[in-house]
């Protein structure tokens, strides 16, 4: 065989493994896993299951209302990381609207330390809880804003579970309701959902 053939062959072989290594039996593209899992999932006695991978989705923020400044009683002494799911972030930039089907999900994190080495402040500690928001409105058609909310700990703390029972309405909705910018989410305080709202309306059909 001269270098010629051999050069031929060699990217005949070549663009062979690379056309194998892109298909399924030789019929279709490979897909790489799903970085994401379906945002809200349900058992058969309506239970929400904890939501996978969720520190993959779109953090907005970790406000904190410390018992220091709240004279020893805070009521959220804690940080609340929040989450949205991917979809209905990007449901939120093109319609500055929540879908039907948005999960929010609040992690919630004790203050550690109040020295670091930039300076005295509030530094995130320990996890502490889970907690969610569902909008359904199959699930909570007679819920304001169709709003479902959820807590991964027994009232008092604890371990965090796999799964959690409704809250009563009245546990949270009344104050969402009442100080709640946009459809019971306090985007108010979270700058990244106020500089996301509908920023990609204006290329909707382009």
């Amino acid at each position: 065989m001269n270098v010629l053939s051999s050069i031929v062959l060699t990217s005949v072989l070549v663009a062979v493994g690379c056309a194998a290594g892109m298909s399924d039996g030789g019929t279709k593209p490979q897909e790489k896993p799903s970085m994401m899992t379906e945002a809200a999932r349900f058992d058969a006695e309506g239970n929400l299951l904890q939501p996978k991978g969720y520190r993959r989705w779109i953090y907005v923020g970790a406000p904190l209302t410390p018992n220091d400044m709240n004279n020893g009683k805070a009521a959220f002494p804690e940080f609340h990381s929040v989450y949205v799911d991917p979809e209905s972030f990007d449901h939120w930039e093109k319609t500055g609207t929540w879908r039907d089907g948005t999960v929010v999900l609040k992690e919630l994190v004790s203050v550690g330390s109040k020295s670091a080495s930039s300076g005295k402040g509030y530094f995130m500690g320990d996890f502490l809880g889970l907690e969610a928001a569902v909008k359904s409105k199959q699930r909570f058609p007679d819920a304001a804003g169709n709003w479902g909310f959820f807590r991964f700990t027994d009232e008092k703390g604890g371990p965090i579970h796999a799964k959690a029972t409704a809250l009563p309405e009245s546990a949270c909705s009344s104050c969402h309701n009442a100080g709640a910018d946009e459809d019971l989410i306090f985007s108010q305080y979270y700058p990244v959902l106020r500089a996301a709202k509908g920023v990609t309306s204006g290329m909707m059909g382009r």
